[in-house]
Parts: structure tokens; C-alpha cells; sequence
């Protein structure tokens, strides 16, 4: 019994798995012919596997660029590293994370069919890691067995619609059309780098970060793969170079003997390739997923659309992508800065390190989040407000992990920091049975409104 239910966990924490297997019951339900439920189903894996492989090549060549980092400017601290602390979690809390995360996904399906947000959240390691962040939170307020479980649920439930129904409005002007969804668990700082960026807004005269306008000698940067390249190759020589003089026999461990300038010219194109890799796999996942998908909007959730993961944006607009990864990443060195000189004044107690990761995959969505609302305007201001945000969240968030005996690592994107802060001190404020039945509240508001409320505003 054991090993099926592991061999079930398996398979709904397999991202490539999960979404295909959404796109077979999809084709099922609409009773295409067998051919065609082969071919969708397949291309459907097959595209999310490409898109895992491109985001794989990319962290392979920005994980040296953050070490490079560290070593070259001597700065110590923590790195946020959502992979990490839920490899430590998983030891303590597995069964609690594997039952919250089956449950939590039926709950996403309840909330979808019967509330206002139609939203289906399909990034599956991202659903792990926020169930295995709930385990922890719960666990340490005095939450057990089922009603850990049953808690833990409906939250995540709550939470696989609520982020996508708040990241909706941008999305549509992103794609132009009303058929996909956004499901990150970053939404928090996308939503805020779209409200700077409507502070700048698209006035007469604004341009895009797409509308950029290269002189004719320059001509070749408009290829984003060409222009990708070479920013990244200005970025890593810097800080290969600072590393390679002031460190040389630990900054020759990261080059594992290749020359230090040939090393920056591999890792810039190979982050350029990783990133032609990503594009590709999206290109091929909407194709396929959405038309599989009709026919659960159709039967099981009517209008319910897939919230799919943060790279299925960076199609729509490859500069801000990049603009988004370097403006993020400024943010993320001025919020370190800043807490340097808090801990000079006694204020801070851990220094948060720009993650090249996060601040890659998040502040580049965040990038386009906010140049969908601003233009090239919007998406420097609210990437780099996205870099500040992401390093004070943590900070405030380390506390409470620290309380929780994870000190020494924490998880990085802005709706995880945000979900563990609330309610790891909402745990140490309410009974294990008060936070019980607040959730159970909270995720039972949304469906009163649809029946009540709701339908009012609607008749009218």
C-alpha cells in the first residue's frame, strides 16, 4: 500500500506527468479519437519536459554567476533556496506534505467549480513546496494527524485559486486573450511590479520594453538570443573577473579549470541557449494544452482555465525578461546593502544575498508583469522594486523559520515568504483550533460570496 501511494505521489509531483495527464483526461472527456489523444497527450509532456530542460540549462549557468558573486565582493549570508528547505522539511513533515498536497489539489478543483475563480493550478513543484511550507507552519502550531491534513488542504486549495484569480487581470493584457492563467507562487511581487508599472502607465509616447529601437550599426541586437548573450556576458565578466583577482584558486574551483574570460563567454551563451530552450517548450505546451483543456472547462469546472508556471509569460516579452532579471537583481544588491547598514545600527540580524535563481525566473516575470502596465518604465521600476521586496520578505520570514529549527536556509518567492509569515505568527497568536476553523473559513468565504453576493451583482 505504501509504495502505490508513493508511486501516486510521484506522479502528481512530477510537473511533465501532472500537466499531461490534464491534457489526456481533457481529450478523454471531449472523446477525440485515439490518435489524437496519443499525440496531445504526448506533446503536451514532451513540451513541459523541453521547458524544464531550457530552465535547467539556464540554472546551470546562473548558479556560478550568484557563487562568482559572493566570492568576488566577500559578502556572506543566506541564500533563499526553495529546493533546499523542502528537501530538509520532506525528512520531518513527508507524510503531512504528501497528504496536503493530494487533498490540496481537490480542494483547487472544489474552489474552481463552485467560486468565481475559474483557475486550475497546474505548476506542480511549486504546489509541493507550498504544501510542504504549510506542513511545517501547521505542524509547529499544534495541528495533527487529520486535521493537519484537512487544514493544510483547504488552504492550499484556497491558495491555487486565489493567486491566479489576483495575477489575472495582467495576465490578459499580457496574452491579449482571456484562455490562460498564471499559477507562481511569486504572484505577490508580480501583482506589485504591475501596480508600479501602472503608476507609470501607457501614455502617448511610452514605448515597450518590445519597442525598443536599436540604431542600424546595432541591428543584430534584435535578435533576443544575440542580445540575451552579450548583457550576460558584461554581467559575468564583471563579476568573474573581480572573483578570479581577488580569490584565485576558489574562483578557479567555479571555472573548473577553464580560463576565467572563456568561462564567461560559455555561460552567457549557454544561459542564451537555456533560454531559447524555455521559449521553445512553451510555444508547444499552449498548443497542445489548451485545446486538451476545453473539455474539462467544459464538464468538470465550466470556464475553468490552466494557471500554468511563470515561464509560460516570457514568450509575450523576451526583452522585458531580461530587463526584469537585471533590475531585480540590482534590487536584490540595494536591499543586501540596505541591510548591512541595518545591521551596523543593530536592526537586522541576517543578510539575505541576491539568489541568481529566483531573481532570474521571478524578477524577469515581474519584469513583464510590469511592462504589461508601464512599458520599458514600468518594467525597470517594478522588477527592481520586485528585487527589494524578495530580499525584505525573506528577512522577516527568517524569524519564523528560524523558530521552526530551519535557520539556516528559508524559501525565497514572495507568496511563500508572505503565506509563512502570516500564519507562522497567526500560529503563535490562535489555538491549534482557532487556526483550524479560521481556515476552514477562509476557504469557505469564496464560495458564500459566489452564492450570495456574487449572484446579485450578477443579476443586476
Amino acid at each position: 500500500m505504501q509504495s502505490v501511494l508513493n508511486f501516486i505521489q510521484q506522479i502528481l509531483s512530477t510537473p511533465a506527468i501532472l500537466v499531461g495527464l490534464i491534457a489526456l483526461i481533457g481529450l478523454l472527456i471531449q472523446k477525440k479519437d485515439a490518435p489524437t489523444i496519443l499525440k496531445g497527450t504526448l506533446k503536451t509532456i514532451l513540451g513541459f519536459l523541453i521547458l524544464g530542460a531550457g530552465a535547467d540549462v539556464v540554472v546551470s549557468a546562473i548558479v556560478p554567476f550568484g557563487d562568482l558573486f559572493q566570492l568576488g565582493f566577500g559578502i556572506q549570508g543566506v541564500v533563499p533556496n526553495n529546493e533546499a528547505i523542502v528537501s530538509l522539511a520532506l525528512g520531518d513533515f513527508a507524510v503531512q506534505t504528501a497528504g496536503i498536497f493530494a487533498l490540496g489539489m481537490v480542494a483547487n478543483i472544489v474552489l474552481a467549480r463552485f467560486s468565481k475563480w475559474k483557475f486550475i493550478f497546474l505548476t506542480g513543484h511549486h504546489t509541493l513546496y507550498m504544501s510542504a511550507l504549510i506542513a511545517i507552519v501547521f505542524s509547529v502550531a499544534g495541528l495533527s494527524g487529520w486535521q493537519l491534513i484537512l487544514a493544510g488542504s483547504l488552504l492550499l486549495g484556497l491558495l491555487m485559486a486565489m493567486f491566479p484569480a489576483i495575477a489575472h487581470p495582467t495576465m490578459k493584457e499580457i496574452t491579449g486573450n482571456d484562455d490562460l492563467a498564471f499559477g507562481h507562487f511569486a504572484t505577490t511581487g508580480y501583482w506589485l511590479s504591475a501596480q508600479i508599472g501602472k503608476i507609470f502607465g501607457k501614455k502617448e509616447g511610452s514605448i515597450s520594453t518590445e519597442d525598443v529601437k536599436f540604431p542600424q550599426g546595432l541591428s543584430f541586437l534584435r535578435d533576443n538570443t544575440v542580445s540575451i548573450a552579450i548583457v550576460m556576458f558584461v554581467c559575468y565578466i564583471v563579476v568573474a573577473g573581480v572573483s578570479f583577482f581577488h580569490s584565485p584558486t576558489a574562483a578557479n574551483e567555479i571555472f573548473g579549470g577553464t580560463n576565467w574570460v572563456l568561462f564567461a563567454v560559455l555561460k552567457s551563451i549557454t544561459f542564451s541557449g537555456g533560454i531559447y530552450i524555455i521559449l521553445a517548450g512553451v510555444r508547444m505546451l499552449i498548443a497542445e494544452i489548451l485545446p486538451a483543456f476545453k473539455g474539462i472547462s467544459e464538464k468538470l469546472v465550466p470556464n475553468a482555465k490552466p494557471a500554468l508556471d511563470c515561464p509560460i509569460v516570457f514568450p509575450y516579452a523576451p526583452n522585458a525578461v531580461l530587463i526584469g532579471f537585471l533590475c531585480s537583481f540590482i534590487g536584490g544588491v540595494v536591499g543586501l546593502l540596505v541591510l548591512i547598514l541595518l545591521g551596523h545600527a543593530g536592526l537586522a540580524a541576517a543578510l539575505i544575498l541576491p539568489g541568481a535563481v529566483v531573481h532570474f525566473f521571478c524578477g524577469a516575470t515581474a519584469g513583464v508583469f510590469g511592462n504589461a502596465r508601464g512599458g520599458l518604465k514600468g518594467c525597470i521600476a517594478g522588477s527592481f522594486v520586485h528585487g527589494l521586496i524578495v530580499t525584505f520578505l525573506v528577512a522577516g520570514l527568517l524569524p519564523v523559520m528560524g523558530s521552526l529549527g530551519f535557520a539556516n536556509t528559508t524559501f525565497s518567492d514572495t507568496d511563500f515568504t508572505v503565506v509563512g509569515i502570516v500564519f507562522g505568527n497567526l500560529a503563535r497568536i490562535f489555538s491549534h483550533t482557532g487556526l483550524f476553523v479560521t481556515v476552514i473559513v477562509l476557504f469557505i468565504l469564496p464560495i458564500l460570496y459566489n452564492y450570495t453576493i456574487g449572484r446579485n451583482k450578477a443579476s443586476k
